[in-house]
């Protein structure tokens, strides 16, 4: 075999290079789908090899359920390999039992039992697992991960802790915790939330769900334990203080997706720091911020719904083998190319 190879010479040296190049051009790409639920959460996750994840599922009622099932549509899947829970709010886990009574969901993720009591979690908990009866269902700690083959699914952050040791790469002292008091603790299932870093070849996407500035703290303070990252969804739908700078510029991310409502989320203060991020090249949202006013707007391009009658359409990422990547807009057609 040796020698036949050193035999073929240069007409071998060009047949490989023709192979790489074309299975190059045929590999799929990555593609995440950032749905509108109105300031709550649904982010789809397709892989290469077309294996799904969903990271929670908006809010009750129907109307969100519909928005991720146009999605995965969109995307060309019929069923969730996994779905992942970040925390028990209703705008994170609302559409459950909608959703799982239209589509298939392999098995169930989620951080444990939930910590609130009052009566309206309660029933909002009741309503979840009543939906996964008794279908595969995990409960992670951070370290754990996911079995893709095609993609790595780490979680940094569950039931209110996070790593302790720093990712491949990552570990240098922050700076922007300088000057900062650690901040008080959170005991409301925001802290509890299940934090994802999603990496395909060197592209890297984090998603903390609506963890807290505390919980967040323990991440970045004071040594940076998640390193840089290409991507990153505002925490707590860019609500502030849950997007400090100490987090957000530690992780220096080259594009922001704020997961606002027209009025959810979007806080001017957050908007800014993630705005003023050292090196970011653009901040995109899936809503127009009526409270932040056209000074704490992205530019129109940028905005997913721009108002009510426009409600409904989604940011989609879109990661090329190579590296290169883009952010198009669903409502308009724009889009924006990063990377190679």
């Amino acid at each position: 075999m040796n020698r036949w190879l050193v035999r073929m010479g240069l007409n071998g040296v060009l047949w490989t290079a023709l192979a790489i190049s074309t299975f190059a051009k045929s590999a799929k790409p990555l593609e995440i789908y950032f749905i509108d639920v109105e300031g709550g959460q649904a982010t789809l996750v397709v892989s290469p090899a077309k294996r799904s994840l969903l990271i929670d599922t908006g809010f009750p009622g129907g109307r969100d359920s519909e928005r991720i099932l146009a999605a995965m549509q969109s995307a060309g899947i019929k069923k969730l390999d996994y779905l992942v829970i970040t925390h028990f709010h209703r705008d994170h886990v609302g559409g459950v039992p909608e959703l799982v009574q239209r589509i298939k969901v392999e098995t169930f993720v989620d951080h444990g039992p939930d910590t609130e009591t009052s009566d309206a979690a309660k029933e909002t908990y009741a309503a979840y697992t009543k939906a996964i009866g008794r279908s595969p269902h995990v409960s992670l700690r951070p370290g754990d991960g996911l079995p893709f083959k095609d993609i790595r699914v780490q979680f940094v952050a569950a039931a209110g802790e996070g790593i302790t040791s720093p990712l491949p790469g990552a570990g240098e002292a922050n700076s922007y915790c300088d000057g900062a008091s650690q901040p008080q603790p959170d005991t409301t299932e925001n802290s509890q939330s299940l934090g994802l870093l999603i990496s395909y070849r060197k592209f890297r996407f984090l998603d903390l769900g609506d963890l807290t500035e505390d919980k967040q703290w323990t991440l970045v303070c004071p040594n940076n334990l998640l390193g840089s990252v290409d991507l990153y969804l505002t925490t707590h739908h860019g609500g502030s203080p849950d997007n400090p700078k100490a987090l957000v510029w530690a992780i220096h991310p080259r594009v922001a997706i704020m997961n606002n409502g027209e009025h959810k989320g979007g806080s001017p203060a957050a908007w800014q720091i993630v705005h003023d991020s050292p090196g970011i090249e653009d901040l995109w949202q899936l809503h127009y911020a009526a409270d932040g006013g056209t000074e704490h707007n992205s530019a129109e391009p940028l905005i997913a719904n721009v108002d009510q009658k426009s409600d409904g359409h989604f940011l989609k990422v879109t990661v090329r083998p190579d590296g290169g990547w883009k952010v198009k807009n669903d409502r308009n057609g724009y889009e924006k190319a990063y990377g190679k």
